[in-house]
This record gives structure tokens, sequence and C-alpha cells, in this order.
């Protein structure tokens, strides 16, 4: 038999584990942590010749106390130091919460970003939230968007449904980057009622986006047979992804920022815990979902630390 006694024991022990755990989750993991994840990859077909090591950093959301530009700058040392062939930038730059305490300007986390290096160079597609800030591209429904101005005047490239063909020891292959898959918010009067079947929830209304992606588009600029590498920001994409592209990088889900035992229970993604996180594998085709850096709608991660994600890829 409980006592009285033993219950409010316990019932103290549960309230302490939690605030431990929730200062943990709001405090700790998402400012303080920074992990390297590697993944080795050989797409079926991949030359054997060509090894590359491509460093891929996305979702940043600038913002402080979280996502500084000092910060910025170290992970960027910190990306060097991996000694990547080439590095690539999967998007969401700005912030993606109001739970800031000093704005970041996008002068100040571009500046950050450009002490990256890499033999091969530095390659950037845009992500939702490039586009979402952006209110004069919201209004006139184009781009390019502030902070594709802001990278490139950097020497970034930013890559909207375009590719380039690229060298590395004498072996060619292909980096395509696609423009944003939820890139225009559709006006709230003309909304449209999305009923999504959430697990135990029952059918809820779900905001409408506009893509500017063109994955056809995009391909048809390959023109040759080198093998290709897809850079989009959400991974959702991924099963319009024909065999013909060896590796797709993504970025968006944050892992869903909580993650235990390898299930997260919220994922901004239309195929929820399918394209969450990390190296995925269908019919012979190759994805990785980085959890990224920074925190998107609500300043928590855990289970999910921020990462600098480093494919060897052969």
């Amino acid at each position: 038999m409980i006592t009285r006694r033993r219950f409010l024991q316990g019932l103290g022990a549960f309230a302490g584990g939690s605030a431990l755990l929730g200062g943990y989750a709001f405090g700790v993991e998402p400012a303080w942590r920074l992990v390297v994840t590697t993944y080795r990859v050989r797409p079926a077909g991949w030359p054997p010749a060509l090894k590359l090591r491509i460093a891929v950093i996305t979702d940043v959301h600038a913002g402080e106390p979280y996502m500084s530009a000092e910060r910025i700058a170290g992970i960027a040392a910190r990306t060097n130091a991996l000694a990547p062939d080439l590095t690539v930038l999967l998007g969401d730059f700005s912030a993606g919460h109001r739970w800031i305490t000093r704005h970041v300007p996008a002068e100040a986390w571009a500046e950050a970003l450009a002490t990256l290096r890499a033999p091969l160079g530095v390659h950037t597609v845009l992500g939702n939230h490039d586009w979402w800030d952006d209110f004069e591209a919201q209004r006139t429904r184009k781009g390019p968007v502030f902070g594709r101005r802001v990278l490139e005047r950097r020497g970034m490239p930013v890559y909207e449904n375009d590719a380039v063909r690229l060298m590395h020891k004498g072996q060619p292959f292909w980096l395509a980057g696609l423009a944003d898959q939820l890139a225009l918010r559709i006006p709230r009067r003309l909304d449209i009622v999305d009923p999504v079947v959430v697990a135990g929830a029952g059918t809820r209304r779900r905001p409408q986006f506009i893509g500017v992606d063109d994955l056809p588009g995009t391909l048809a600029k390959v023109t040759d047979d080198a093998p290709v590498i897809l850079l989009a920001h959400e991974p959702d994409i991924f099963p319009a992804v024909p065999g013909r592209v060896a590796l797709t990088l993504s970025g968006h889900t944050h892992g869903g920022q909580v993650r235990l035992l390898g299930y997260s229970p919220i994922v901004p993604s239309r195929y929820r815990n399918r394209y969450a996180y990390g190296h995925i594998v269908e019919g012979g085709r190759h994805l990785i979902v980085s959890g990224g850096l920074g925190c998107s709608f609500l300043p928590v991660r855990l289970g999910c630390p921020p990462e600098i994600v480093l494919v060897e890829v052969g």
C-alpha cells in the first residue's frame, strides 16, 4: 500500500525530474550542444574513383540566445576543421520562432557563414523561412528573396531549380539545387481545407502553401551521365526523385526537435517519421535528412542536438 508520504515523495521526484528535463530541453541542448554526425554512403552505380566528403549545414535559424553570429562563426570553423571537399547549406537561415532575445541581421549570419571553406566551394539552397520572412517576396509572389541576395554577395551561389557540374580529382558529378516546396503562403482568405489524418486525433486543418520547386526542370539541366546529388530543403520531394539521382540531402524537419528511441512525436512533413531524420534508403535511392542546428516555432530540443552532418560518398 502506498502511503501518503511516499505518494508525495514520488510526486515531488516526478516534478523535480520534469523540471530538470525541461530545463535541459530548453536551455542546454539547443544552446550549448553541437555534434558531428557522419554517414558513409555508396549509391548504386557511383563511380569507384569518385570519393567525396560533403559537409551539410542546415536550419541555422539565426537569433539570440541560441544562434548568435558568434556561435554560427564557431560552427563554421568546426565545419572547416572536418576538411570537406565541398560544403552545402540547405536553407532556413533566419529564426523560425518568436522566442529570441535579439534579432541577428542577415548581414551578420551571412558574414559568419562566409568563413566556410572547401576546395569545391560552398553551395546553397533556400528554405521555407527564407521565403516566409521576406514580406516583399510574399506580396509579389516572386524572388529573389533577401537572403539569397545576401548570400550571393558573399560568394555563396544559391540554386533554385538549377544545377552545376563539378569536378573532383578528374571525376565529374552534378550538384542540383531545388527551389523551396513551401515558399509562398496562401492568403488566409483563400485557405483550403486539407483534412490530414493524425494518429488518434481524427482530422485537422493544415495551412496551405505554393512551392516554387521544379524537379523535372532542375534535372533537365543535367546534360550527361555523371552522378547527381540533389539539395532539397524539405525531404517530402523524395518519393518523386528518380533513380537518376544518387543522393538527396535535406533538412527542414529538425529531426522533430524532440526525438526519443528513434521516434519524433511531431514532424513538419506529410510523411511524419518516414523522413524525419537520418539515412533513408528506398528503392535503392538514398536520402539523408539532417537534424539541423536551430529551432523552429519553439526553442526546444531533446534527443536531437544541433548537428553538422558529414557525408562520405563512395
